[in-house]
Order: structure tokens, then C-alpha cells, then sequence
């Protein structure tokens, strides 16, 4: 087993490398953040030991040991929080990055807590350079791949999520956000919609059908690589 000094610089260690995580989502406002990743981290290291060295002593003739049953339900269990994380934006889908970040780090910190010191630092750095290197090289390569962001403008009562699916079709799939608002007059409508990413040449063909919607009165449209906040309008 273990000392007890080895078993606290492990806890000590996974903070540390939750840390890092953590400090990459804090800086971009997430809601799981600096705590959260440094938390998950610690707990799922905590659970590895115990589920190491916890029932030693209940070790017998009739009694076998296997650390992987208890460390097992952290990666199943660990979905509550990011879960947590997808949802805390409301009706908009967002934060599934974050989500991964916190399942990741409960990895390393299964990690540490096994003794695998030089596996979880490798992972610690892999995991930072996919958060923060590969973002630019995304937004590089994958720009004219953009959410496309609709602002329609129609008879009051008209244009529902309904009739709009039924005018697009199978394209109606691409929809990420519809919002009803009432315009500046009672008679009309102001219709906010968020296309996911795709092609110039796509975002034409879906383009085209807006043309078969009744009521539609004008549209106005622009590219954007961020979601619409409702509660700015």
C-alpha cells in the first residue's frame, strides 16, 4: 500500500491538473469553470483510492478485490455534471466542449489516482492543446462552414415552427434556435432563426425555399460563429 503522504501528494497533484483544465474554461466564462474542473478531479482521484486501498481490510479467503468496480461508476456518473454544463445556457445547445472537459478530467483524475503520474500529466497537456490550440485551427480551416443567423419578418400568427419545418423539409433539420417575438406593429411578427454550420452552397438551396412560406414579408441575414442571445434583443 501506498504511505499516506503518497496517497495526499496524489489528491495534491490531481488539483493541480484540474487546475490547468479548469483555468482554460474559467477564462471563457463557462459554467463549469476553475472549481468545478479542479473538484471533479480530486473527487474521482479520492474514489480511485479508495477503490485501491479502501476495503483492504475486508480482505479474506472468500473476499476478492477489483479496484476497477468502484472507479467504474465515476465515468458513468460523472454525466449528471455534464449534463449540468449543456444545459445551464438555456434553450440553446451549447457547452458540450465543457461537458467533454469535465469527463476528461475525471479520467485523470482516475489517473492519479491509480499512480499513473506520467499518463495523466500526457493526458493533461493533449486535453489543454485540444481546448485551446486547435480552436484557431478550427475557426481557420472551417470558417466558410458558418452558422447562419435569420431574421425574418412576417404576418402575425403566420410563420410558426410548424409551417416552417413543412416549407423546408428535410433542411429543417439545420434549424438550431426559431424565436417568435412581436414586431414593432401588432400585425407582424419578427421571427429569429439559427441555422447550424454548413456550406455556402447548402445555406442557397435552404435560402430558395424561404420563398415558399406564407406570410414572409422580408428577411434579413448574416453569418456569425455565435448563437443568438435572446435575452439582447
Amino acid at each position: 500500500m501506498a504511505s499516506e503522504m503518497e496517497l495526499v501528494g496524489r489528491l495534491v497533484m490531481s488539483a493541480v491538473l484540474g487546475s490547468v483544465i479548469g483555468f482554460e474554461r474559467e477564462r471563457l466564462s463557462w459554467a463549469a469553470g476553475l472549481r468545478t474542473h479542479m473538484l471533479v478531479c480530486v473527487g474521482s482521484t479520492l474514489i480511485m483510492i479508495v477503490s485501491i486501498y479502501g476495503f483492504s481490510d475486508a480482505l479474506g479467503a472468500h473476499v476478492t478485490l477489483d479496484p476497477s468496480r468502484v472507479a467504474a461508476q465515476v465515468v458513468s456518473g460523472i454525466g449528471f455534471l455534464g449534463a449540468g454544463a449543456i444545459l445551464a445556457r438555456g434553450q440553446v445547445i451549447r457547452g458540450l466542449t465543457t461537458a467533454a472537459s469535465v469527463w476528461s478530467v475525471a479520467g485523470i483524475g482516475l489517473a492519479v489516482g491509480g499512480g499513473l503520474y506520467i499518463p495523466s500529466i500526457a493526458a493533461t497537456i493533449i486535453i489543454l492543446l485540444i481546448l485551446a490550440g486547435i480552436k484557431p485551427l478550427e475557426k481557420r480551416f472551417i470558417a466558410y462552414q458558418q452558422r447562419r443567423h435569420v431574421t425574418i419578418k412576417a404576418r402575425h400568427g403566420q410563420l410558426t415552427l410548424g409551417t416552417f419545418n413543412h416549407a423546408l423539409g428535410i433542411s429543417a433539420n439545420r434549424v438550431k434556435q426559431f424565436i417568435v417575438q412581436p414586431a414593432e406593429t401588432p400585425e407582424f411578427d419578427k421571427v429569429y432563426i439559427v441555422f447550424s454550420r454548413m456550406s455556402p452552397q447548402e445555406y442557397a438551396m435552404i435560402r430558395k425555399k424561404f420563398n415558399d412560406i406564407p406570410g414572409v414579408e422580408a428577411i434579413a441575414e448574416r453569418a456569425s460563429d455565435e448563437d443568438i442571445d435572446p435575452y439582447s434583443w
